[in-house]
């Protein structure tokens, strides 16, 4: 009796894994106990070619699980436009990471939030980030004030080698610290970039091993895998981060009129909207602690996307002498001398752009998107979809889709090309798609564009030692790392 009664549990545990579970849901792989299909993450790092596999096995919609939750994984562009652009209200919401609720007792910022907190401050931050230039010419000031520093510092190295992808950091670093505090890192203050650089990349690294990397994923698994858990891993590296902000929110307290009606970075406008909302008695919606989150957000997502596709391209480029060949004639024949590149220039620099998008393409820093959850009962591909299902605009497979970019895993500028014009290529969405579409978009396009282009005008770029552009290593993909040698161009 004990023995059939074994043999029941085994049997419906099988079967409620394997079946039941999964039969109002779209096809996809089975998932195992406790870890679903993670592991084949792991296995096929950092996800390109699983995610790649489950598309041609299952189709352009399918299920995959994380633990013993299912996401559906929407993995073409006309999928994607049927669902994240045309229903977009359906899938704005975003599954909540816990370990910032257990540290502030809520979830703050414009990343991990939902619902009015979300839309309100996702709002104010478009709004304010185009009001201080982005995409104007007051923003490529300050983009370009960069590249000449970084010019000086590039001429210091005396045409040494030297950590290339260090300066290019803390350039990009200076371009998101002026626009949120109107602040530079001088000369003198690259130890304090340096250090607030180590903790980002140290919470980066914690939550690419696999063990955080689950974790990152499914928060509840923190309960029963061994200690120290994520959050106790990068609990003392984001308070050190706050610190940082809060000091410069503290600064901007006292030193800001609030009779003035011009804002000169965005601290000081979240400040005088705050002051506003208090004064018609709303305490809660603009608060320091959502302050403090929205400059992580904003500093975090800003650094980490940007130095990572500026040190993956320039890997691409010193891989292959006929791209460099084919960028330095263009530019060559469109520019001419060593006068600072501006984005009036980026029409008539097609293979320079067309660099750019292949860079953004393949580089594919992104190998899981953000999971997002259903807001009401929907339908997906014809099969019903309960409120509350994860999500997932699956970008990476996009990109790498052999139908719409042949020899995916090659890097091709000319793919961009038609006649020797820049081709629109919809299927192009490193920064995704939908209402929680990357709100930095516009500044990031800048930056790559005018650091990629006045750098190869102004100079060769070389080094011994190929950068490493294998990505099965990790799972995450992380900025490259080498020394490089910038000489001058006669």
């Amino acid at each position: 009796m004990l023995l059939l009664l074994i043999f029941s549990s085994i049997f419906l545990y099988i079967f409620h894994e394997v079946y039941w579970k999964r039969r109002n849901l779209p096809p996809g792989p089975t998932p195992v106990p406790i870890l679903g299909n993670l592991l084949e993450l792991n296995k096929l790092k950092p996800g390109y070619e699983a995610f790649g596999r489950w598309k041609k096995q299952f189709g352009p919609v399918f299920t995959f699980w994380m633990a013993n939750k299912p996401f559906i994984i929407i993995a073409s562009y006309e999928k994607l436009k049927e669902t994240f652009v045309k229903d977009g209200d359906t899938y704005v919401d975003k599954q909540l990471g816990t370990v910032e609720k257990q540290r502030l007792g809520q979830n703050y910022g414009v990343l991990d939030t939902n619902g009015e907190m979300w839309s309100i401050h996702r709002r104010f931050a478009l709004t304010n980030l185009r009001d201080l230039g982005l995409g104007k010419d007051l923003m490529q000031e300050k983009i370009l004030m960069e590249v000449e520093e970084l010019f000086k510092d590039i001429g210091a190295q005396s045409g040494k080698e030297f950590d290339f992808p260090r300066l290019l950091d803390r350039s990009v670093g200076n371009v998101i610290n002026l626009t949120l505090f109107n602040k530079r890192f001088e000369t003198t203050q690259r130890d304090e970039f340096a250090q607030l650089k180590s903790l980002i990349d140290g919470m980066r690294d914690v939550a690419s091993e696999f063990r955080y990397f689950i974790q990152f994923l499914v928060p509840w698994t923190s309960k029963i895998l061994p200690r120290p858990t994520l959050g106790e891993k990068v609990k003392g590296r984001r308070n050190l981060l706050d610190d940082f902000f809060y000091s410069q929110i503290d600064e901007h307290q006292k030193e800001i009129d609030f009779e003035s009606e011009e804002n000169s970075d965005f601290v000081e406008a979240y400040l005088k909207e705050q002051k506003k909302r208090e004064a018609d008695g709303d305490l809660e919606t603009f608060s320091r602690k959502q302050l403090c989150a929205m400059c992580f957000d904003l500093w975090i997502a800003g650094l980490l996307t940007t130095t990572s596709t500026l040190t993956w391209g320039f890997s691409y480029y010193l891989h292959d002498t006929k791209i460099q060949k084919k960028i330095h004639e263009e530019l060559d024949k469109v520019i001419g001398n060593d006068r600072l590149i501006t984005t009036a220039d980026k029409n008539n620099l097609p293979y320079m752009t067309a660099f750019m998008n292949e860079t953004q393409r393949l580089a594919n820093i992104i190998p899981l998107n953000l999971l997002h959850v259903t807001t009401r009962d929907t339908v997906i591909d014809g099969y019903p979809i309960e409120k509350g299902t994860g999500v997932v605009a699956q970008i990476s497979t996009v990109m790498l889709d052999e139908e719409v970019f042949p020899d995916p895993y090659h890097f091709n500028p000319d793919r961009f090309l038609e006649n020797g014009k820049l081709k629109k290529v919809e299927e192009l969405i490193p920064f995704s798609i939908g209402k929680r579409q990357c709100l930095g978009e516009g500044l990031a396009r800048m930056e790559l564009f005018l650091f990629f282009a006045n750098i190869f005008n102004r100079y060769t770029v070389s080094c011994e030692t190929l950068p490493d552009l294998d990505k099965s290593k990790h799972n995450f993909v992380l900025p490259r790392k080498f020394n490089a040698v910038l000489k001058k161009r006669l």
